[in-house]
Parts: structure tokens; sequence; C-alpha cells
């Protein structure tokens, strides 16, 4: 019996009754709001384990409520839009969403993408691979995998689940340089399909997070190839 509570947000009132029923189905818990004021509101109230947020609300679109919400919160936004715009995709994922879903959607995929991200921010921390260790470091940077904790100079940098992911595959291996494929197999484990366009979002809004906590060198790329683990200097120092 699923026990999380799923914040839905669109200001379709049909969209809303498809996703709910589907959530029923499902067997998890949830929560309605028809416009971004609404869905702060509920955010705060009921502390949602997810909120599956429509980018084309009126007056505050979903883009603006996912901001408000990364300045206290950390809670997973899977993205629902009713174009297949790459530019939408890639703003939402780097202002924090996990994942996107495009209109019309298959009820049973969205069922199946907020499951996975669940698993990703609820299940116990994954198991190292054979030689892997709990805690990782290169530089000033270090990453704690029982506590999904990553530090910049002892200080934290929230990552979204998959950020987390892509950087501890890359700190396990700092001297391999990893193609986008072997990145989509570790972060995304459970065989959805994302193109490589959303790799390099992540990577980019990894990259800003670490570099805005003093740490710019951290992800390195290596043209034609993919990308590497950088020396992690801290660059607030001279």
């Amino acid at each position: 019996m699923q026990t999380h509570t799923i914040l839905v947000v669109d200001d379709d009132p049909h969209i809303r009754e498809v996703i709910c029923f589907a959530l029923q189905k499902a067997s998890y818990g949830f929560e309605v709001a028809a416009d971004g004021k609404e869905a702060l509101d509920k955010a705060t109230l009921c502390d949602p384990a997810l909120i599956v947020l429509d980018i084309g609300l009126p007056e505050m679109d979903g883009l603006e409520v996912c901001k408000h919400l990364r300045k206290t919160s950390d809670v997973p936004v899977l993205f629902l839009s009713a174009r297949d715009d790459e530019i939408d995709r890639i703003v939402g994922l780097e202002i924090g969403a996990d994942d996107y879903v495009t209109k019309p959607f298959s009820p049973r995929e969205l069922i199946a993408r907020i499951g996975a991200i669940l698993k990703r921010y609820g299940a116990p921390a994954p198991v190292p691979e054979a030689g892997g260790e709990a805690r990782l470091q290169n530089g000033i940077l270090e990453l704690v995998r029982e506590q999904r904790l990553v530090q910049v100079s002892d200080e934290p940098v929230a990552l979204t689940a998959i950020e987390f992911d892509i950087l501890a595959a890359l700190l396990s291996r700092p001297k391999i340089v990893f193609t986008r494929e072997q990145i989509l197999e570790r972060a995304y484990k459970d065989n959805i399909h994302v193109s490589d366009r959303t790799i390099d979002s992540h990577i980019r809004n990894i990259r800003a997070k670490l570099g805005a906590a003093g740490c710019v060198d951290a992800i390195e790329t290596v043209h034609g190839v993919g990308f590497r683990l950088g020396p992690c200097h801290n660059s607030h120092t001279v």
C-alpha cells in the first residue's frame, strides 16, 4: 500500500481527474490545485512527496511555481506541458524539475515516472559497485551515499536525485570519461527514455550549483565523447 501524497497542479479539471484516477488506482494519496498560488499554499500545507505540475498555468505558470518552491523545498517536481517544446524541457530541468511529461500522456507512463522518482528519493541508498565506497571525495568536493549528501568545502549543496546519481557516477570513477549513454544507464535505472540533451541539462545544473558553492571545475567536457570529473579546486581562494 502506497503512503505518499502527490500534489496535482493543473487548471484543466479533466486532466486533474484523469491523473487523480490513475493515482487512486495505484494507491497513492493526492491533493489538487488549479493555479500557482493554490499550488504553493497546498505544498506548504500537505507536505507532498511529489508535485505533478503543469507548465501552462494561468497568472503564475509552472516554471515560476517551481522557482518559488526551490527557494525553500527540494520536493520532487514532474512537469506537464501541452507542447513538446525542448526549451520548456531544458528550462524546467535547469530550475530544478526531476522529470517532464508531454500532453497528451499515458496515465500508466505518468504513474511509472512518479514511481521512479519516488524510488530515487525514498529508497535506501544504492549499493556501491564492487570496490565502490560509501564516501567519495575529490578536492573540495565530497559525496556521502547513505545520507544522499553533497558538500563543497564542508558546505552542503542541494542536488536533485538524478543530479546526485550522475555526480556519484563521475566521482566513483574519477579518471574515466563517461559517455552520455553510460550516464543514462546509471542515473535512469528504470529504463525510462530521455534524450542526450536532457543529460546535458542535468550536467549544466550540477555545474551551476557546485560553481556557486566555489567549485567551478567539478565536471569537464570531453568533446565528442562525454564528461569526466574535474579537479574540484576552490575558486573562492587565490
